[in-house]
């Protein structure tokens, strides 16, 4: 099958095709789009549920090693004045991974991007090709009802006029068949015409969905981008309350990643079997929505050599029809004016009206042609397979960089929060230098601080 103008299956679609996949019962399950089959969804769904595999073993990893934080740290001896040995290592992990977590955020600010732009072009897609289809249907139900107004108006009152000439009656009449011909003919090319799918119902349920989707990202990514600023905010001012309600979201966030990251493997698995072979899925579900023939699907969706134009006929014997419709009113022309003088006016009339319609024709034999339609269906497949595609990828880089900053984060707070120094009165008389907000002054090489009964003060 031919693939549309300019899309080819880029390497990640290939790449994430060849991904094995199964059911629940381990089966292997075949790579074909098919999202209907009862096997296909599982392995779908097992794409997620390693995503909560992933989210299961970090909140193990994480429990495990606060429990032996707080409950297998040895005693420190009385009056030890010293902070947990790697505390400050700690407290650097922690911001480290903080950081990462904001860098990560940028990541998914773009691939949301990414994603939006390429829904977007799919919506305009089917906008545009609603925009042909409609604009066709338009133009046959205007010629045709043009030409029935002059075959029942201007072709009946040129017949009374020119009754007593029954060769020029004759030629009346015959100009009366090749109009209804081309009536007929011009009818069978809406083929559109009260078909149950609109690509413009289609658009707004796209446009619909994906409008939500960008919300909820971005508001995962503030939600992420608030932990992160926060959490340092709490580091930097030793805020113990502050540094405790960033802990538990942290928490809820991290539940977030590795739940937004199973939905986008997920997609991205199914969307990279789409976009291997997408002509015989889109054919399939497009004659099945319709009830269209698969020659005229074919056509369009193809646009090959191979595949001829399904309204050829019609529109050959529709030229011919409008070409014999030319000759008879200009023989009539000739020979009926200058006889019957009242003829002229039907006549100009039916000029008119054959010059509207052979205008209308050339229009829909370029609308009819594939090339208009083809070119939407590529559109649409390049903002789905190519910009879609990489925007979810990098929203699951996104994902798993939140993930393991945000684990990161919970397992060393614990040890950071020992560096805290106690909110006392005596405390709050240290002096407010900014290299005492992460670490206390014991661990500043070389410090010049005497310590008094209550209160630390610098020398100046």
């Amino acid at each position: 099958m031919g693939a549309p103008p300019g899309y080819r299956p880029s390497a990640w679609v290939h790449l994430l095709h060849q991904l094995p996949r199964a059911d629940f019962q381990l089966r292997p399950v075949p790579s074909g789009f098919a999202p209907r089959e009862r096997e296909y969804q599982q392995a779908l769904l097992l794409v997620v549920a390693l995503a909560g595999l992933g989210l299961g073993l970090s909140l193990i990893f994480i429990a495990v090693y606060l429990i032996r934080f707080c409950c297998c740290r040895p005693p420190e001896p009385p009056g030890a004045k010293s902070p947990p040995s790697g505390a400050g290592c700690a407290t650097w992990s922690c911001i480290a991974a903080l950081l990462v977590g904001c860098a990560g955020i940028g990541v998914g600010f773009y691939g949301n991007s990414e994603t939006s732009d390429g829904v977007s072009q799919l919506s305009s897609a089917l906008l545009h090709a609603n925009h042909t289809l409609s604009t066709t249907d338009q133009l046959v139900w205007e010629t045709v009802e043009r030409l029935g107004e002059a075959v029942r108006a201007e072709l009946t009152t040129l017949e009374e006029v020119l009754a007593q000439r029954t060769e020029l009656v004759a030629a009346a009449r015959g100009a009366r068949r090749q109009a209804e011909l081309v009536a007929q003919q011009l009818q069978g090319l809406a083929f559109w015409h009260e078909v149950p799918l609109s690509p413009l119902q289609v658009a707004a349920d796209v446009s619909f969905v994906e409008e939500y989707r960008w919300l909820a990202y971005v508001l995962l990514l503030l939600l992420v981008l608030l932990v992160c600023l926060f959490t340092l905010l709490g580091l930097a001012k030793q805020s113990k309350w502050l540094v405790v309600l960033m802990t538990a979201l942290s928490l809820l966030v991290l539940v977030l990643s590795w739940g937004s990251m199973g939905l986008e493997a997920a997609t991205a698995v199914g969307l990279s079997d789409f976009c291997s072979n997408p002509d015989t899925y889109v054919l399939n579900l497009t004659q099945e929505e319709t009830g269209l023939s698969s020659d005229i699907l074919s056509y369009y969706f193809l646009c090959n050599q191979d595949v001829s134009n399904p309204f050829q006929q019609r529109l050959t014997l529709s030229q011919r029809a409008l070409a014999n419709i030319h000759s008879q009113l200009q023989g009539l022309e000739r020979e009926a004016v200058p006889q019957f003088p009242a003829a002229q006016k039907p006549l100009l009339s039916l000029e008119e009206t054959l010059n509207v319609t052979e205008g209308n024709f050339h229009q829909l034999v370029a609308l009819l042609h594939c090339r208009g339609l083809h070119k939407d269906y590529g559109a649409a497949l390049r903002g789905l397979c190519e910009d879609a595609l990489e925007g979810l990828l990098f929203l699951m880089l996104f994902s798993l960089l939140s993930a393991g900053a945000l684990a990161t984060a919970l397992c060393s707070l614990p040890r950071a929060w020992a560096l805290f120094p106690p909110r006392s009165p005596s405390a709050l008389c240290s002096g407010s230098h900014p290299s005492e907000l992460l670490f206390p002054a014991s661990l500043e090489p070389n410090n010049p601080l005497h310590s008094f009964p209550g209160c630390w003060r610098r020398l100046y």
